[in-house]
């Protein structure tokens, strides 16, 4: 099968394309033909090692010492059940499916992979594409679970700080649809009719005014790129609000469910048509280098998505 490794953290030129042996399921595993993936901002992270720094020591450990020893990236996918194990009940061959790759060591840069029948992978919804699937589950994931912690009731305002992100794009949609939020997106200029669009009630541009400074109480304040400090963004909550960060309130351990229970809840979201992930661009597998270096720069609105096989449906 093709799939994209890279042998050293560094730039995007590290990433190659190469022919690796097609992973044959377990008894209890099946086997997706992938369709589509994503670059996340994690991906371009692991390729370069850029760490938190208190985090260095374990990242060496699980990421990879010298070298990294989970050679294929790719966070999340889309495809179809093309093989099942003799165990297997839940899913059946053909069946659209979309999953997130983290319990199993990543590997979404590539033409198959295998994952357990109970693990981080559930039918595709109906109402997306193999590249919208894709861009849904970890992105949606990770909004869904951080938004839960805020306990939010309808009518609290919430204010989502990079609110164009993958993930904040996301928040966006969920705070007001789901939750029932009045929402503020904090974002550039440039993506604020994009932001206004997905349900934010009020749109701020972070380059010219600092949301701390208007004097606005927020019940909620997420910070979804972890780049507002934390001791000001607190300056802007209720006696009573709760402030979220994206890196804090992500792990799997801060959540009230497992990720398996989440992956679906998000699943019945997508279908009742509250949350639609936001794509920026698609680049095919073979331009996976460009489709870094874009990511790179740090302006993605929305999600990247990376076709596997051609166009999709």
């Amino acid at each position: 099968m093709k799939a994209i490794i890279y042998d050293h953290y560094g730039p995007p030129e590290v990433l190659r394309l190469v022919e690796l042996p097609t992973p044959a399921p377990r008894d209890n595993e099946v086997r997706v033909r992938v369709r589509a993936t994503t670059v996340t901002v994690g991906d371009t992270r692991m390729r370069r090692f850029a760490v938190p720094r208190g985090q260095w020591l374990f990242a060496r450990l699980y990421l990879g010492v010298w070298r990294p020893r989970r050679k294929v990236l790719g966070m999340e996918l889309a495809g179809d059940i093309d093989a099942v194990g003799q165990d297997v009940t839940r899913f059946k061959v053909g069946d659209p499916v979309f999953a997130s790759t983290f319990e199993v060591n990543f590997g979404g840069y590539a033409e198959y992979k295998c994952f357990p029948e109970d693990g981080l992978v559930a039918h595709k919804p109906d109402n997306l594409n193999y590249e919208e699937a894709a861009a849904a589950v970890g992105a949606g994931m990770t909004a869904l679970r951080c938004l839960r912690q805020g306990n939010i009731r309808p009518g609290q305002r919430v204010l989502i700080y990079g609110a164009s992100g993958a993930v904040g794009t996301n928040a966006v949609q969920l705070a007001r649809n789901h939750f029932g939020a009045e929402v503020t997106g904090v974002c550039s200029g440039a993506n604020g009719d994009l932001v206004r669009s997905l349900g934010a009630a009020q749109v701020i541009d972070y380059t010219r005014e600092d949301f701390t400074r208007r004097g606005e109480k927020y019940d909620v304040v997420f910070d979804a790129v972890a780049r507002f400090p934390p001791a000001r963004a607190a300056q802007a909550l209720t006696e009573t609000g709760v402030y979220l960060n994206v890196h804090k309130h992500s792990d799997a351990d801060a959540g009230r469910s497992t990720g398996q229970e989440e992956l679906l809840a998000l699943q019945a979201l997508i279908e009742a048509g509250q949350v639609r992930p936001v794509i920026d661009r698609c680049y095919p597998l073979e331009e996976i280098v460009e489709a870094h270096r874009y990511v790179d720069k740090g302006h993605k609105r929305g999600n990247l998505v990376v076709q596997v096989g051609g166009a999709m449906r």
